[in-house]
């Protein structure tokens, strides 16, 4: 077995002594000490420094990686997976914020060229509307902890939920070669109905439990962490977007932003399908929550107001002001699905 110095080491590896050291004060690497006190190194050490090299190239902090180091030790290599996947989404995350900011520099620079000067009024506007929109993307979490719900999810679907995911299968209407991400894959059911279409599908999840279950039911279908206000791929990347009992989780205030995320990875004349509990309009909720105070569903109303059921009206209005053609269709009390299909650049 050939023993290095840390010289050699940090020649070999392309890193400093003193970064050697740093790893080694915080436990990530145990060389050998021999009877002067140098350490030398053995080749299973310059294998675990390439490593923690790599995870901080890509950001990962300290701790992340000793927490990926237990894990590979224990031969436990889809921790590492989960580790990077939450690190590509963090830092795709932070993409969207730098692109964000240059997209507001860019107009205020705009404002500069049309006035000659910058109204301090229009920046105030445009930076609190940058920031706000970093801090949606920000603080949406997990309050429903979907993880504890992966393993029997499938048993806890709603009512009329299979007709739901093939109406949508049938409005999207795949042709061979196109490409569709499904956000909120959850178990993969919607996905897997395209997926026997023989249409290439990929999936989008926050929980890393339901991704699992996903991956075990439909190995074949890629899957990445991450949610609708910064999805973790390129933009045009897909033919059609579909999502389903996943839309209801994001406030008022997100919904819009995801749209426009949903625009970004699409093509040009990509389409969008959401399935989900929503209701016609406001008034349409004003009723239905009165009749079910007049039967004393207390349970049934606290659901409904855990939860951000969209105003389909609304919905409907934004993607005609974004220029989409689109249709719906009531299928429940709280179960709609809707279409929508660009018909001209806004």
């Amino acid at each position: 077995m050939k023993l290095m110095k840390i010289k050699e080491v940090s020649e070999r590896l392309g890193i400093s002594s003193r970064a050697i050291r740093f790893y080694e004060e915080n436990g990530l690497i145990v060389p050998i000490k021999q009877e002067n006190n140098y350490r030398v190194y053995t080749e299973k050490d310059i294998w675990r420094l390439q490593t923690i090299i790599s995870l901080r190239e890509v950001g990962m902090g300290i701790k992340e990686i000793r927490n990926v180091l237990q894990q590979i030790d224990k031969g436990d290599d889809n921790e590492l997976r989960h580790y990077l996947e939450l690190q590509r989404a963090a830092v795709f995350s932070q993409w969207l914020e730098l692109k964000q900011i240059i997209e507001t520099t860019d107009r205020m620079i705009e404002l500069l060229k049309q006035s000659q000067s910058l109204v301090l009024d229009d920046v105030f506007r445009l930076a609190e509307g940058s920031k706000r929109l970093r801090e949606l993307r920000k603080n949406w979490y997990d309050r429903w902890n979907f993880d504890c719900q992966a393993s029997m999810y499938d048993d806890l679907v709603k009512e009329d939920y299979d007709q739901a995911l093939d109406l949508t299968v049938e409005w999207i209407s795949p042709e061979a070669g196109e490409q569709g991400l499904d956000i909120g894959i959850g178990t993969g059911n919607l996905a897997g109905k395209f997926q026997e279409r023989g249409i290439k599908m990929a999936g989008l999840d926050q929980s890393r439990e339901m991704l699992k279950q996903c991956q075990r039911k439909y190995p074949a279908i890629p899957t990445k962490i991450g949610n609708f206000l910064a999805i973790p791929y390129m933009d045009g990347t897909f033919d059609f977007i579909v999502t389903s009992f996943a839309f209801h989780h994001l406030t008022d205030e997100q919904k819009p932003l995801a749209l426009e995320e949903m625009r970004r990875v699409l093509k040009p004349h990509g389409r969008i399908c959401i399935t989900d509990l929503m209701f016609a309009d406001m008034q349409k909720r004003t009723d239905f929550l009165r009749k079910l105070e007049n039967e004393k569903k207390a349970a049934e109303i606290r659901q409904i107001e855990d939860k951000y059921y969209s105003d389909r009206s609304q919905l409907l209005c934004w993607f005609d002001a974004h220029g989409y053609i689109t249709k719906h269709m009531q299928i429940n009390d709280l179960l709609h699905i809707v279409l929508a299909v660009p018909i001209r650049k806004t």
